[in-house]
Order: structure tokens, then C-alpha cells, then sequence
């Protein structure tokens, strides 16, 4: 049999199987806000990482166009006439003069100052009285090395990657393991549904990325998903820089309540999980199946309701057209949480994916971010156009109203950042549950360097 690529995950180790002894457990709270590491981060992660800059689908025709801004740094990513995706640095070649801001769609950029012209593929096309910048032929001569900068640009699961190196190496060697382990789940051919939001937060950048890296806040923060999440039974994958977690859904203990309990555990899911919605009508089906004559529910060995939803999901996406084949029994029913580090993280399901992807806000200050938040969906390619949430940009100042428990996250991050900034606090201590953390930072001091309070605690402990 064909090993799937997600056997990786559901074999990975528990968290009370993991040696600690190689995590950072305390992590120093100046990388929030203080401004030289900001500047570190800049120079040192940044300006040398790939990172997600959007989805391929913003751009989806020829001549479509979008501003990415990281700190005071501004790209143009366009889609030529080759259909391919690339970026350059959003300035003239001729005084340095930024060619767009925001997005658009254009057959070719011309520069208001002086009225150079590029192609879409970057090409320098025409020069305004080209006499006047010296001999015709010595200019027409020089084309090819007045273009507009290049900058690596590479498409992935549906994202749009750049990288500000021009001798970065290849995306595909960047992402190692972790592609093969989103390739199966078809990302690439998901749409944004019903939330497609991006907004200015008064937080740190990873003050967003450490929210959704752990699971322990939910019980002060979502108590109404206890009943849907268990992380003592989370099996964790690290892969260089990124890591990916799955936890089941339903307590670990849920096959000791009878087919009832169960069934209706299931049954509540699509309040806070809406891909489930769709499944329940074959799960219902797969349930009487199983109901005696009184039409009480009684499984046999082997059967449980979570069984139950993983056959009800895999038949109901196979019968929508989508290809599942690379996808094991638990990546039907559980939550996968992916950090593709240093900015992107997902929860994906077969056939859905929650996306938080979080920036430095190009203001310069550390204690403010912008966060995208796209919940993404697989659908037959005629369901798409009319079904594609456009992307709603909120104007500084204003917030955008989401569903619960992002709404919670949403009040807790900031008010977090309120906390951080204060002097008397040197350090956070993590617990175990926060072990995807721990990588995250280590990962992070790896491109960084780690401040002179982080590594002194390193030395002090045991």
C-alpha cells in the first residue's frame, strides 16, 4: 500500500513522548517590542526569508497586480502574459519613483515622473525623448539592464511566495518536508468562502503567530471548544524551521460514551468548524445504518462516531469532485495546524483550510502588525467564481466583527501586547503544551540571534 504522506503526522510523537531538553522555555519579551530586535528581525529574517504575500487567485488574470509592503520596502507582484507570477522591487529603474500602490490591472507600468514604461514580465519597453538620455542606439543598447529588479517569486498550495534575496535558493528547498505534506490537501485549488479579511492589529507580529500555535488558552479564552479538542493527544511533526501538530476531534475519552453522546459531540461540531455542515446528511446516513429496531443506536466493535465522520467526509469530498486519495483517515475528521514558518499558519482540514497569516505593520512599530484571515474552501471549479469572498481590506481605525472564538483571539492578542511592553517583565515561561512555541522561537533565534537576557536563562537552567 501507497504511503501516505500524513502518516508522518499520525505516528508523530504525543507531547508526553517529547525530550524537552532541547526546547527554550523561557523566551525573552523584548523581541516584542523593543526596537533594535525589530531591526534585527528586519535585516537578518525578513529581508532574506520566503514568506507568503498573498493568495495566486488576487491576481488571477493577465496584467493583474498587487503592492506587497514588508516594513519601508515595497514589491509589485504581476501576472504576465505567460501566466506566470512575478515580483520586482516597486520603483522606476530611471529616479527610484514607486510605480503603483494597493492593486490593479495593467498592460504595462508606466512611470509617473518621467513616463518610463516596463512590461509586465519587467522589461524596460520605452523611455520618454530617449534622445535627450543620450544616443539612441547607446540607449536601446542598454535595455535589457535597466528592467525593473527582480526579486524571487515562486507559487505553492495557492500562496504567492517572495523572497527580498535575490540569491535565495529555491522555494521548494526552503519549504523541505512540509510540502509534501500540504500537496495531498490541493490548496492550490481552494477559494476563499465567507471570510477574507485583512486588518491592522495593535500587537507584535508573533504575538499572532504564538496564539495559534497552542491550544491552552482555550480554557479561559474558548471554553465552548473543550468538548471538540484534546491536546494530550496531539501528535506533533517538526521539519527544520516549520512544525505541524493534529489533535482529534472529541475529548480523548469520547469512545467511552455510548453511540448517542458520540453522536451528538459530532453533531455539534459545524458551530464552530462550518466545513462539517456538509457532511452531516452521509454521517446521519452512515449513523442509521447502525440503529436497532427501536431506533437506538448500537456499534459494533470498531465502529465510532468519529470512524463515522472520516467515512462521511471522505465519500461526501470524493462525490464533490475532489481527489482525497493522498489524505489518511485523520486528516478526514482532525484539525492539522500548520506553521510554515516565519509568517503563516493554518488549520486545515480535508476540504478546508482557516488561514492567519501576520506581518510587520510598514509603520515601523513593533507593537503593531497586519493580519490576513481567510478561510478557505475546496469547490467544483463551476461553484467558484460565484462563491469567492473578495478581499476586504479594513481602514486603520476600524475592525471588522468575526465569529467567536476569532473575535476572542482577536481581544486577547492585543491586550497580550499590552502586558509585553512592560520593563518589569523580562521573560514569558512556557509550559509543555506550548512545546510548538518553544521550536517556533528557537527557530526564530536561529535567524535572529537570541538577546542577551534569553540566552543568559539558557545557560541557568538545569
Amino acid at each position: 500500500m501507497t504511503t501516505r504522506p500524513g502518516e508522518a503526522i499520525d505516528h508523530g510523537p504525543l507531547i508526553a513522548e517529547i525530550d524537552f531538553a532541547t526546547f527554550e522555555m523561557r523566551v525573552s519579551t523584548a523581541r516584542y517590542h523593543a526596537d533594535d530586535h525589530h531591526r534585527r528581525e528586519r535585516e537578518r529574517l525578513w529581508m532574506h526569508v520566503w514568506q507568503a504575500a498573498g493568495r495566486a487567485d488576487d491576481i488571477p488574470e493577465v496584467g493583474d497586480w498587487t503592492e506587497y509592503r514588508l516594513f519601508d520596502q515595497s514589491f509589485l507582484i504581476v501576472r504576465g502574459r505567460d501566466g506566470r507570477i512575478r515580483g520586482f522591487v516597486n520603483a522606476c529603474r530611471h529616479r527610484g519613483n514607486a510605480l503603483c500602490e494597493g492593486k490593479g490591472r495593467s498592460a504595462r507600468f508606466t512611470c509617473p515622473y518621467h513616463n518610463w514604461s516596463y512590461g509586465l514580465d519587467g522589461k524596460l519597453l520605452a523611455v520618454a525623448k530617449p534622445d535627450f538620455a543620450g544616443s539612441l542606439e547607446d540607449f536601446v543598447g542598454r535595455k535589457d539592464e535597466l528592467g525593473l529588479v527582480e526579486v524571487p517569486t515562486e507559487c505553492f498550495a495557492g500562496f504567492v511566495f517572495l523572497n527580498p534575496d535575490r540569491q535565495a535558493a529555491p522555494l521548494r528547498e526552503f519549504l523541505g518536508e512540509i510540502a509534501g505534506l500540504l500537496a495531498p490537501y490541493r490548496l492550490d485549488e481552494m477559494i476563499p468562502v465567507g471570510l477574507n479579511v485583512r486588518e491592522a492589529l495593535e500587537c507584535n507580529w508573533k504575538v499572532v503567530m504564538d496564539a495559534f500555535q497552542e491550544g491552552y488558552h482555550i480554557q479561559a479564552v474558548h471554553p465552548e471548544l473543550i468538548a471538540a479538542m484534546d491536546e494530550s493527544q496531539e501528535r506533533y511533526g517538526f521539519f527544520g524551521d516549520h512544525s505541524v501538530a493534529t489533535g482529534p476531534f472529541g475529548a480523548a475519552n469520547l469512545e467511552s460514551f455510548g453511540p448517542e453522546s458520540q453522536a451528538e459531540s459530532i453533531r455539534g461540531l459545524p458551530a464552530t468548524f462550518p466545513g462539517v455542515a456538509e457532511v452531516l446528511p452521509r454521517f446521519e446516513t452512515l449513523l442509521d445504518a447502525h440503529r436497532d429496531d427501536a431506533g437506538l443506536l448500537a456499534f459494533p466493535e470498531g465502529v465510532t462516531g468519529r470512524l463515522l465522520l472520516q467515512q462521511a467526509t471522505r465519500a461526501t469530498l470524493e462525490a464533490k469532485g475532489l481527489d482525497v486519495s493522498g489524505l489518511t483517515d485523520t486528516q478526514m475528521s482532525d484539525n492539522h495546524f500548520h506553521l510554515v514558518f516565519p509568517n503563516l499558519f493554518m488549520t486545515i482540514r480535508a476540504g478546508e483550510a482557516t488561514v492567519i497569516l501576520s506581518t510587520p505593520h510598514p509603520d515601523g512599530d513593533p507593537g503593531r502588525c497586519h493580519w490576513l484571515v481567510q478561510n478557505l474552501m475546496w469547490l467544483p471549479p463551476e461553484e467558484r467564481p460565484a462563491k469567492r469572498e473578495p478581499l476586504r481590506e479594513v481602514p486603520e481605525g476600524e475592525h471588522f466583527p468575526y465569529f467567536l472564538a476569532l473575535e476572542q483571539d482577536w481581544e486577547m492578542m492585543q491586550r497580550q501586547q499590552r502586558g509585553l511592553r512592560n520593563s518589569g517583565l523580562d521573560h514569558m515561561a512556557l509550559t509543555r503544551q506550548e512545546v510548538r512555541l518553544a521550536h517556533y522561537h528557537s527557530m526564530l533565534d536561529g535567524w535572529v540571534g537570541a538577546t542577551e537576557r534569553t540566552s543568559k536563562h539558557r545557560e541557568e537552567q538545569p
